[in-house]
């Protein structure tokens, strides 16, 4: 059944167009939108949620369903607790409680239970708002919302902590969590899964799994995709293209696709150049023999390319950065850290906390290893004291004596945000302004761009900007944390493609299960109290694990 549709939609921004005769259809499934930066994938969601409206078009739903939106940050009063949050979620079945106890006061007015006509209207409306609160579970609220919050990993105990002492995936979790209890017919969920560790998109994943009705969702996690939705909906140049499967089914019909027409737009210009050659003969000789003839058949050549329907040119590799990152062999052993431990102060100031204890690892020439671990296991800390910006309390870190780290960091701590774009790369590279200018199209910035402050730019574009001074830096060993974070699919794909050509070594902290299985042949699972090393990708350790 169909529970929403675009209809010819076209929607523009002041002086800049996003959509123009987009349609799709929305049924009771699962959704991915996915598309580059820019592209319209949440103004899709907010055209959908009713917050913008249509230039052109129309967009139809069915008058009774109901849509729920959770936006990329989730903004929780910090004083609540878990439970009251998603009880406040609840708003259709807390506005029904007012409305019954209000008709509950009236039964014991004279005015209505002595008045049979008034009573009998009493009765219908008690019946119909105590069926609509039924169907909504308002009979079990309180246990649901319990429910609830066990199934996204809250214990008892936690259900009454105030918010500003939970983590950000907690409060990401609750914050859907909050909008699912109302039993929304369309879910909208604009980057659930950022900021998530690999428990938290598992317990996303069943969640979304859960839920009945329609859910949309934008997301640059292929990997979650694969797991959750049924279609994926491609925004792209101002069109959405509808595919059914999942994301890795998607791409391949993608491919499939833009091959053909690719073959066909080859196909179309060879023609072309064949009848513009021939209309040109003819209207030569038509002018050399002053012969009408022949410059009516050149004309009549011309009119009929007018009017043929051209096939685009496929997309295909335009609008994506441009990745070199070359390598070295180095040293044999690039780094081995041994018996590793640190703690730091209590924020009570009595005594200090374990970070990481017995901490062991190696890494050879060629070594692609991905740490996963949960949030506040110690990986960001390892790769601080690896770099030397914290010193270990005990333990031994050995870096190879021809090894050059490079470093991208989740948090871009390595960006001066006070340096314009152009200054950042110049200063990287020693380019001449106009190589620098040349350099940074490469990464997909304008040259109106590059006296822009970095510290100005978006996550996205201070990304793009760290990927292009790894590449001017020469390393041999790769320190990467949580490289994709904010970096579309199409950027994703081609870092990946980047890496797996690097002549060098990687060590990855990363949340990304489908940039894991492209790229590492070892994971090393952090927990605080030591490392477990697993051989193969995400997908080999997953198998592992389940025994």
């Amino acid at each position: 059944m169909i529970k929403l549709r675009l209809d010819k939609v076209t929607f523009s921004y002041p002086s800049l167009p996003i959509f123009k005769q987009a349609s799709c259809e929305i049924q009771e499934k699962c959704f991915g939108v996915i598309g580059a930066n820019g592209s319209g994938k949440s103004t899709l969601l907010k055209l959908i949620l009713g917050e913008l409206k249509p230039d052109e078009g129309f967009i139809l739903r069915e008058k009774t369903s109901t849509i729920a939106y959770m936006a990329q940050d989730v903004d929780l009063a910090p004083d609540s607790t878990p439970l009251n949050v998603v009880r406040e979620g609840a708003v259709r079945v807390l506005s029904l409680e007012k409305e019954l106890a209000v008709l509950e006061e009236k039964f014991s007015d004279p005015a209505y239970y002595s008045n049979e006509k008034r009573l009998t209207h009493l009765l219908s409306q008690q019946e119909h708002l105590l069926a609509t609160y039924n169907s909504l579970g308002g009979p079990g609220l309180e246990g649901r919302i319990r429910s609830l919050l066990a199934s996204i990993g809250f214990e008892q105990h936690e259900m009454q902590l105030q918010v500003q002492h939970l983590s950000g995936g907690q409060k990401k979790l609750l914050g859907l969590a909050r909008i699912i209890i109302s039993r929304p017919d369309i879910l909208l969920l604009d980057e659930p899964d950022n900021h998530l560790d690999l428990q938290g998109k598992a317990l996303l994943q069943t969640l979304i799994e859960d839920f009945q009705g329609s859910v949309v969702i934008v997301s640059h996690d292929r990997y979650f995709l694969d797991m959750v939705v049924d279609e994926i909906l491609e925004v792209e140049a101002g069109k959405i293209t509808q595919f059914k499967g999942n994301y890795s089914e998607y791409m391949f019909e993608k491919r499939v696709l833009l091959q053909r027409q690719a073959d066909r737009f080859q196909a179309q210009q060879k023609e072309i150049t064949r009848l513009e050659q021939a209309a040109k003969r003819l209207l030569m000789w038509g002018k050399i023999y002053d012969n009408a003839k022949f410059s009516l058949r050149g004309k009549n050549i011309l009119n009929r390319i007018e009017r043929m329907d051209k096939i685009e040119k496929p997309l295909l590799d335009q609008d994506k950065i441009e990745i070199q990152l070359g390598g070295w062999r180095g040293s044999e052993k690039v780094l081995e850290i041994t018996n590793l431990m640190k703690q730091f102060p209590r924020v009570d100031g009595k005594g200090e906390d374990a970070v990481l204890t017995d901490i062991h690892l190696l890494l050879r020439y060629g070594d692609r290893v991905g740490m996963i671990g949960p949030n506040g296991s110690g990986k960001s800390v390892l790769v601080r004291m690896i770099l030397g910006q914290l010193e270990p309390d005990s333990g031994m870190i050995y870096l190879g004596p021809s090894i050059k780290t490079g470093y991208y960091a989740q948090e871009f701590e390595t960006l001066n945000p006070k340096l314009t774009l152009l200054e950042t790369i110049c200063k990287a590279g020693n380019f001449s302004e106009n190589r620098g200018v040349a350099f940074l199209k490469k990464f997909l910035f304008t040259y109106e761009q590059r006296d822009t402050p970095v510290g100005s730019l978006s996550g996205g574009e201070q990304a793009r900007l760290q990927i292009a001074l790894i590449t001017l830096s020469g390393a041999n060993f790769l320190i990467l944390d949580e490289p994709t974070n904010h970096l579309d699919i199409p950027s994703c794909e081609v870092l990946e493609d980047a890496l797996l050509d690097f002549d060098g070594t990687i060590l990855a902290i990363s949340h990304d299960r489908y940039f894991l299985d492209r790229i590492v042949n070892r994971v090393v699972v952090m927990r605080g109290f030591g490392t477990t090393e697993y051989l193969g990708n995400y997908s080999d350790y997953e198998n592992q694990i389940r025994g």
